[in-house]
């Protein structure tokens, strides 16, 4: 048995792990989308590294595109197995695959309309939405904790990553030669002190881990909760500076954690009587998608249902759907809060409010998780004093924030934590992937205190043997 790792490789993005047994048979982790990777980011999307045709199954850790977003790909170029996932994954994967495919076709016509000008061959998009709406069509759902047949000699199981909702841990048995090993695969590790959902599961014992490590050499600020943090940035981006509040915010997850706090301050009576705007056609549908599997939620949330009956929503909130209301927002002066995506400002609608509020010095623009460093949320957290968007030069005038505490992703203590439930010793091998290289580094030495003996960061199309 090999496995390969062809994304999430040394990066953030682009998770995509191919396992490949004696019997040649192809099992496929994740099918991620690269994202925020600058000029690199369409030859790396486009480039597998493998023959989509060849893989026989592939099970999908959670719908986020960094996971999912070249399935379609997948599909157009060959794929025909069965795609593995848990129900509320399936869903969200539905409105994200098709949302991306809408998004591929614009970016490529506004490509074109500049190259039909300078004479130079027109590009294709990665994928269309005939081509989503056509992969949907592979998904298989399987419960948390229940053992599947995936192919010949191997079977999985999906545990709670408690990262977003339908969020997976995979984990494997491949049997060869009579022989049965145990391979986990991590997907996203989520916080045990989730506002929203479970802790992360226990798993069992593996002979050899696949795992992210985006936080591996930090923690997440306990000290001040979320209500708070924003609640002290409305005060001064909209009431001290009456100013426009922009938070760019991934419409899985982290919009619906915004909503929430928000929520929670209606509740307190401590939220500013101002507008609020959700403007994300994705992000109305995420919500609502997350809304149906409230088992998923944890106990404090199920408490909170029993009384407020939808906690992400408060007074003065706003969901805006059409391009003409999303434009008006830009001709409305006067503080107000817009909530849109995406979260690394890269593409969405959320781009267009930068583009038309960053010159202002009145105006904040908040970002409320992880930013690729090459993206222009990763540029403007760089302090970049101009920034090219649309590919019109803006100076940046408007306040830049950060709050790092809100992200889905576990931090050092989280994911030693949901290593806890492993014996060091039993563990053949340790592969880190799913983070940038130098913390990768700082945390295989964690690990390696921690009595794992054999710790590796592979790199992109990195194939090593299993024995």
């Amino acid at each position: 048995m090999k496995i390969a790792f062809h994304g999430a490789a040394r990066t953030v993005t682009g998770s995509k792990h191919l396992l490949t047994l004696k019997n040649g048979k192809k099992v496929l982790l994740d099918c991620g989308m690269y994202q925020g990777m600058g000029r690199d980011t369409d030859a790396l999307n486009r480039d597998f590294g493998f023959t989509a045709s060849e893989v026989d199954v592939l099970i999908l850790s959670h719908a986020h595109i960094d996971h999912s977003g070249l399935i379609p790909k997948l599909v157009g170029d060959g794929f025909r197995g069965k795609i593995f996932c848990t129900p509320a994954t399936r869903d969200l994967a539905h409105i994200l695959l098709e949302d991306s495919a809408e998004i591929q076709e614009d970016d490529v016509k506004f490509q074109n309309k500049k190259r039909a000008a300078e004479g130079i061959p027109y590009l294709r998009p990665l994928y269309t939405l005939a081509d989503a709406q056509k992969a949907l069509e592979f998904f298989h759902t399987v419960e948390y904790g229940e053992w599947f047949d995936v192919t010949d000699g191997v079977k999985a199981m999906f545990t709670d990553a408690g990262h977003i909702i339908g969020s997976a841990c995979v984990h494997l048995k491949v049997t060869e030669n009579g022989k049965e090993t145990a391979i986990t695969f991590s997907g996203d590790i989520g916080r045990y002190r989730d506002v929203i959902l479970r802790s992360p599961d226990t798993f069992p014992q593996a002979d050899y881990i696949i795992m992210e490590s985006t936080y591996g050499n930090s923690l997440h600020d306990p000290a001040v909760t979320t209500p708070d943090l924003l609640l002290e940035w409305i005060r001064k981006a909209c009431i001290e500076q009456k100013g426009k509040l922009i938070m760019p915010a991934f419409s899985v997850g982290r919009t619906q954690e915004l909503l929430f706090a928000l929520n929670q301050l209606e509740l307190e009576n401590r939220l500013p009587d101002i507008p609020y705007y959700v403007d994300s056609p994705l992000s109305i549908e995420a919500t609502e998608v997350v809304k149906r599997f409230s088992q998923y939620f944890n106990r404090q949330i199920q408490k909170i249902l029993q009384s407020d009956d939808d906690p992400f929503s408060f007074k003065g909130l706003k969901y805006i759907k059409s391009v003409e209301q999303s434009k008006m927002l830009n001709f409305q002066n006067g503080p107000m809060v817009i909530i849109s995506a995406s979260g690394m400002a890269d593409a969405g609608r959320v781009k267009h409010h930068i583009s038309n509020n960053i010159e202002n010095g009145r105006n904040t623009i908040l970002f409320t998780g992880y930013c690729e460093p090459r993206s222009l949320g990763g540029r403007l957290l760089d302090g970049a004093k101009e920034v090219s968007i649309f590919g019109v030069e803006h100076q940046v005038n408007a306040t830049i924030g950060q709050i790092r505490s809100m992200s889905a992703h576990g931090d050092y203590e989280d994911m030693s934590q949901w290593l806890s439930c492993q014996d060091p010793k039993e563990v053949r091998q340790l592969f880190l992937v799913h983070g940038e290289y130098e913390v990768q580094e700082e945390f295989k030495r964690k690990l390696l205190r921690k009595g794992f003996t054999n710790v590796q960061i592979p790199e992109r199309h990195y194939e090593i043997g299993l024995p």
